[in-house]
């Protein structure tokens, strides 16, 4: 595959709102596949079908703790280009379109979110 074709397909990958959302919460580190569904309000089956598009893309991986799954960045440079369009569709201002997606949602029940709600 040469360099555009290889350009297209990263494109391609993040061309869906969901996959942009996941990578957002992934922005400040690995989270579960329990955290995203909290967060986003979507059925844990479909996060799924998107963290597999990301996966086979190479911009995300996962290991497994226990009964949890939890994915991380493989490629953090991957926030320059997701920045870069939120400035176009910001006028230039990146920082104020990017969707915040932080905070631990109530309902999240992981070891790493019980563990935060304690503190």
């Amino acid at each position: 595959m040469d360099v555009l074709e290889q350009t297209g397909a990263l494109f391609k990958t993040l061309m869906h709102p969901t996959r942009l959302a996941i990578l957002q919460i992934l922005r400040d580190g690995e989270e579960c596949v329990c955290h995203m569904e909290a967060t986003l309000g979507l059925r844990q089956a479909y996060i799924s079908q998107q963290l597999m598009v990301l996966r086979e893309a190479g911009l995300v991986a996962d290991r497994r703790d226990g009964w949890n799954i939890f994915y991380r960045v493989t490629r953090p440079e991957v926030y320059a280009v997701l920045d870069a369009a939120l400035g176009v569709v910001a006028g230039g201002d990146a920082a104020a379109a990017r969707p915040v997606m932080s905070g631990r949602p109530k309902r999240c029940p992981c070891p790493k979110c019980e563990v935060a709600a304690l503190h």
